[in-house]
């Protein structure tokens, strides 16, 4: 885990002020670590949250903004009969091809970006929750070098007060992955291998939720984070 002096991360080209970074907690973590269910119970705790990744579903979803760019870029074959995106037909264009799924970034980032900020900007209260599934992707080296961050000093942007990590086993990310969303073994490690590794993820966390266990547990460790953000 990082120190706290190195607590210096940023995002996109928005620059939010200090003062506002300042207050600014991200959750990132795997696919099936549990963001939301962190980012959730920090909510009833009484902070704000901004999600990317609801950002994202909001934007893809029945009339969403970026339908008809995505529709431009890949054709009615990712749509449904009724006009609404076809997920699973998205997904596996995009996991298929390198190309294309920089192609759904270009289009999908700088709105969630764009809407994030706005959210961010407008959100009251002491602390600031920012869910950022691709967090880690975006500032994290690749396996084989060490994990730190790169490139954060070259682009201006926010820094964040703190990094949250959600982590858990490989093998409790494909369960609750399929559980929830029905794909093969197969799909689903090929989901994982395309995000950043475990050891990268905790390389670049000031705090670590573990969710392997009972939900008392989670609960315990997000009041403890939540004790820890308040009164820094």
């Amino acid at each position: 885990m990082r120190s706290p002096s190195d607590r210096r991360s940023q995002w996109g080209s928005f620059s939010l002020g200090s003062r506002l970074a300042d207050r600014i907690v991200v959750i990132t973590g795997g696919i099936g670590c549990g963001k939301s269910l962190v980012a959730d119970q920090l909510a009833g705790l009484g902070l704000p949250v901004v999600d990317a990744d609801r950002i994202s579903h909001e934007l893809t979803g029945p009339e969403g903004s970026a339908l008809p760019e995505i529709q431009a870029a890949f054709g009615r074959g990712v749509f449904l009969a009724d006009g609404q995106l076809d997920r699973t037909a998205l997904r596996k264009k995009i996991f298929s091809n390198p190309q294309e799924k920089m192609t759904l970034e270009a289009i999908l980032h700088p709105l969630i970006q764009r809407e994030a900020a706005l959210q961010l900007a407008h959100a009251r209260g002491p602390v600031v929750v920012y869910v950022v599934p691709l967090w880690c992707e975006k500032y994290g080296k690749s396996t084989t070098e060490s994990a730190h961050h790169r490139g954060l000093a070259q682009d201006p942007g926010f820094r964040p007060f703190a990094v949250v990590v959600v982590d858990c086993p490989e093998a409790t990310q494909i369960k609750r992955v399929q559980a929830r969303s029905g794909l093969s073994d197969k799909e689903v490690s090929a989901i994982i291998a395309s995000q950043a590794s475990r050891a990268v993820r905790l390389g670049m966390a000031d705090f670590v939720i573990q969710n392997d266990g009972p939900l008392e547990s989670l609960v315990e460790q997000v009041q403890t984070l939540h004790d820890k953000i308040i009164h820094s």
